[in-house]
């Protein structure tokens, strides 16, 4: 039977202990302690002349971001679901699922509503997967909240004015251990797109006629041409702090015999620029228009926010919970130095979400080579990279000088200003092996493509055509690759792309190399030469995409309609990452205690044992392809039961959908494991959910203890 002391020590913690019966009157409580939420004050502050201070009644809008759970977990499952032969691999999850084994609770969400009301602020919004609560209140009402001081200062570099905390915010102990960070105490950050256009403007640089790559030299010269995808039936996001005008994408289709779904917009926090969009606009149809170019049939949606850390942050988390796309294309950033760590932390968290949702990330890493902060307030001297390039949860797109013979392939080499170098603020992810690169933190790119605006691109906006360049070329291009791919995944009965960069790094250090990747070993950014193999100029290169391709899809080909390809479905059949996910299980199911101990490993799933009336669920949702002759659910079962006789009081039933496979009970209670096997073969071509019901009645406890599930298909 399952102890209860725990239980019982929650219960009495909860009890209310007053100012009275302690001794001690509600006058003469203390007030509870603070503690200071580092990297909230913004980098700008230390370069700047402050001016005075903000006037007390000005309303400021913030985002409280809450920290995520099961950290390790998290860890630990997002490394299986990307790495093949993993039974996690691809078993991506819903937000739902996401949001119930690592995101914030909604107790502790409640805390930190309740604290920012009672210090007059008004909470406005609730982000659906719970990493951010949003409020405004006065100026007055933010410092007393956030223990800030809120001054105005001009920014000498930029010549702007802005506001800002002269020091870290802070919050009551009691809300520190679930408050990540604090965003929008300042209004200094401003992301900017990489969007570069040639030095020398050439009489074709605008006009009535296009001048530079159109798709079918980019297509060709990375054999996206040759992949047999076009998008079809994928979605890809746009993140945009500006909009754009359909007729200008139209032009543009209609130049190159384009066709596919009309582009949509959908407005983050109430900003929608389509009706006036602004100096980014072009950054904006650029993005749509490659995207475009690379995967035609493809779905675009255009996330437009407003311009702020909590903008950004809002977006990310829009994204996730929305979970309406499969790749997400970022083509605005900023330096490392000139944003305050704890945004970055927060908009990182969300890119968790996407990787565990499977949905792939590429982002342009600056234009301004290893030294991003160039044109900012951190200035030239500054070795920096581009956040959130930087991101070890998403790919970030280097930038390269592209030549073309006709629409082939004739040689690359690095382009001067694109960005790379080292994080200051992540460190390497586990996936980050192979470049050649000392030290612990993360170094960016990832990967590249044409950039050099010198080999530019033809997009048509502002009702003209341009040359445009920049590593915000080199992103959407990576990201309508992305959008083949997925398409020629689900042809396969493969799980879509996801988090990429891990699935790259193992290509590229794989014996298929050179038949994915274009190698680019010529040219340099200020700080960093390219070279054979990864360098921070370039990553590992550009696609070769039909090869990339192929060794993403472990060099097999796709199976003919009807075909099978054996395989073993089942996500996290073990238990061993410590967490349910990919299931979706009762409290406390998933468990490595040592009083029922697993049949292999350290973890399993513990049903019931209570002792008392009591349910637990187990479920997952695989999809059998069709073609497949046999399909075997096979799964390890313990039962230990304080019940006598031959009475099944206590039951375990399996069910496929609807359908109850087996029922077991303390009648079938044995001293160790048994493995039991059921056939759902009928369910060939069908999405089958496998669910697993324990029941206790009101007397004494049975235990089912379940390890080593898997379902072979062959």
């Amino acid at each position: 039977m399952r102890p209860r002391s725990l239980a019982l020590a929650a219960a009495i913690a909860v009890l209310p202990l007053t100012a009275v019966s302690l001794g001690v009157s509600t006058a003469q409580a203390a007030p509870a302690p603070r503690v200071a939420l580092p990297n909230t004050v913004n980098p700008a502050v230390a370069h700047s002349e402050k001016k005075g201070d903000v006037p007390a009644e000005q309303q400021i809008s913030v985002a409280v971001s809450l920290k995520l759970r099961n950290t390790d977990a998290l860890d630990r499952f997002l490394t299986a679901v990307t790495t093949p032969g993993t039974p996690e691999f691809g078993k991506y999850l819903t937000p739902e699922q996401f949001t119930a084994q690592f995101g914030p609770s909604q107790a502790s969400v409640d805390q930190v509503k309740a604290y920012l009301a009672a210090q007059g602020l008004t909470v406005t919004e609730v982000s659906a997967n719970r990493q951010v609560v949003s409020a405004h209140g006065t100026t007055a009402q933010v410092s007393q909240a956030f223990g800030t001081h809120e001054s105005a200062y001009v920014d000498p570099q930029l010549q702007r004015a802005f506001f800002a905390n002269d020091a870290a915010a802070s919050i009551p102990s009691d809300l520190a251990g679930i408050v990540q960070g604090v965003s929008g105490l300042d209004n200094h950050a401003v992301r900017k797109n990489r969007l570069a256009k040639p030095n020398s403007i050439t009489p074709n640089a605008a006009s009535a006629t296009p001048s530079g790559f159109g798709p079918s030299q980019y297509d060709g010269a990375y054999n996206l041409n040759k992949t047999g995808a076009d998008g079809t039936g994928v979605t890809v996001a746009l993140w945009e702090f500006d909009g754009y005008q359909s007729a200008n994408l139209t032009t543009y289709d209609s130049q190159y015999g384009l066709s596919g779904p009309a582009v949509s917009t959908v407005s983050v926090d109430g900003a929608n620029y389509d009706s006036a969009p602004g100096q980014g606009q072009g950054e904006v149809e650029l993005d749509s228009e490659i995207v475009r170019g690379a995967a035609p049939k493809a779905t675009q949606l255009v996330y437009e926010a407003p311009n702020s850390d909590q903008g950004e942050i809002d977006m990310a988390n829009k994204i996730v919970a929305d979970n309406k796309v499969s790749v997400v294309s970022i083509s605005w950033g900023s330096c490392e130095p000139d944003t305050t760590a704890a945004s970055m932390t927060a908009v990182d968290n969300a890119f968790k979400q996407a990787a565990a949702q499977g949905i792939s990330i590429f982002s342009a890493s600056g234009d301004d080579g290893s030294r991003d902060c160039t044109r900012s307030t951190s200035g030239s001297s500054v070795k920096a990279v581009d956040f959130p390039a930087s991101s070890p949860h998403q790919t970030g797109v280097g930038g390269t000088n592209l030549k073309v013979s006709g629409t082939s392939y004739s040689s690359e080499s690095a382009w001067s200003t694109a960005g790379g170098g080292v994080s200051t603020v992540f460190s390497k992810p586990s996936w980050q092996t192979g470049t050649g690169v000392s030290g612990t933190m993360r170094t960016v790119p990832d990967v590249s493509s044409n950039a050099d605006p010198a080999s530019g691109f033809a997009i048509y906006t502002g009702g003209s055509w341009n040359v445009y360049g920049g590593t915000s070329a080199a992103a959407p291009l990576w990201s309508g690759y992305a959008a083949q791919f997925n398409q020629k995944a689900k042809a396969a009965s493969q799980p879509v792309l996801g988090e990429a960069s891990p699935r790259l790094y193992s290509v590229a250090n794989g014996s298929g190399s050179a038949g994915a990747f274009h190698d680019v070993t010529s040219g340099s950014n200020q700080d960093f030469p390219a070279k054979a193999g990864y360098d921070q100029v370039t990553g590992w290169g550009s696609p070769i995409a039909d090869g990339l391709t192929t060794a993403l899809l472990g060099g097999g080909t796709t199976p003919p309609p009807g075909g099978c390809t054996a395989a073993q479905l089942v996500g996290n059949g073990g238990f061993e990452t410590g967490s349910a996910a990919p299931w979706t299980a009762s409290s406390g199911v998933v468990d490595n205690g040592s009083s029922q101990p697993a049949h292999s490993g350290s973890w399993k799933a513990w049903m019931d044992g209570y002792g008392s009336a009591h349910t637990d669920t187990m479920s997952q949702t695989v999809s059998i392809p069709t073609g497949c002759k046999s399909a075997s659910l096979t799964f390890w079962l313990h039962i230990d039961t304080a019940e006598t006789g031959s009475t099944a009081y206590d039951k375990l039933t399996v069910q496929a959908n609807s359908t109850t496979l087996a029922t077991y009970s303390n009648v079938n209670a044995a001293a160790g494991y048994v493995q039991r096997t059921l056939d759902l073969s009928s369910f060939a071509g069908q999405t089958v959910t496998i669910k697993f019901t324990g029941t206790e009645d009101g007397s004494n406890q049975t235990s089912f203890v379940i390890d080593d599930v898997a379902l072979n298909v062959n």
